[in-house]
């Protein structure tokens, strides 16, 4: 007669220490490693129903943005042709970024429909209150349609209680923007030194690695004497 056997009793088996440190170590890297990022394909999905997509070779698939937070940029400088160009803001008024000349100035280039961007925001918004005090500015620039994402940006803003300038990127500003990057994937981060150098630059989000990068390259922009 054959006994019983119990499968609960497997996976206490199976689930021995040594798998579950591996396990949680294994875990721990991804989320370390992992940079997520969207682009312009990505917001057409997230209007629209999805659509089954061919299957794609993993040797060709298009690796992850590396967050590009580790060299010192400082020969490069905001484009000039788009410091004065005017930029809408949620509350119906207009700035532009030049407007943040002699300041430390940390741009964010963003979409209410990019999953990376919501996540990230709530984390500059630690970080600007954090750094507020200090002389940091931030302007979160969206790049969706000024007309057609009016309300919807502004209630983002609202919810997610974004104290900084929130408002749209023309186009101009947005193309001179990723060129510094060569990448066309937000969200992107530009931190700006007083004089208008811009000394580190990143792409995609990391709930792990990111925040305390961003956190680095701000107090370094504090101390930078160009």
């Amino acid at each position: 007669m054959t006994s019983y056997k119990d499968p609960r009793n497997n996976n206490k088996h199976f689930w021995t220490p040594v798998r579950l440190t591996l396990t949680a170590v294994v875990l721990s890297l991804i989320a370390i490693g992992g940079v997520s990022s969207c682009t312009s394909s990505d917001e057409k999905s997230a209007t629209q129903p999805a659509t089954p997509t061919p299957a794609t070779n993993s040797a060709n698939a298009p690796t992850p943005p590396a967050v590009a937070n580790n060299t010192p940029v400082a020969s490069a400088t905001l484009p000039t042709n788009i410091l004065g160009v005017k930029l809408k803001t949620i509350g119906g008024n207009t700035i532009t970024l030049g407007d943040y000349s002699g300041k430390v100035l940390l741009i964010n280039l963003w979409a209410t429909w990019c999953g990376p961007c919501r996540s990230e925001i709530p984390e500059l918004v630690k970080l600007h209150k954090e750094f507020q005090a200090q002389g940091v500015e931030m302007v979160g620039l969206t790049t969706e349609d000024p007309e057609e994402s009016a309300v919807a940006v502004k209630n983002f803003a609202q919810a997610f209680q974004m104290d900084y300038h929130v408002g749209w990127a023309t186009r101009e500003v947005t193309l001179s923007l990723m060129q510094v990057n060569q990448s066309g994937s937000i969200p992107q981060n530009f931190i700006i030194s007083r004089d208008g150098h811009i000394l580190k630059k990143f792409i995609g989000f990391n709930p792990v690695a990111t925040p305390p990068q961003i956190r680095q390259a701000l107090t370094d922009a504090l101390n930078y004497k160009g």
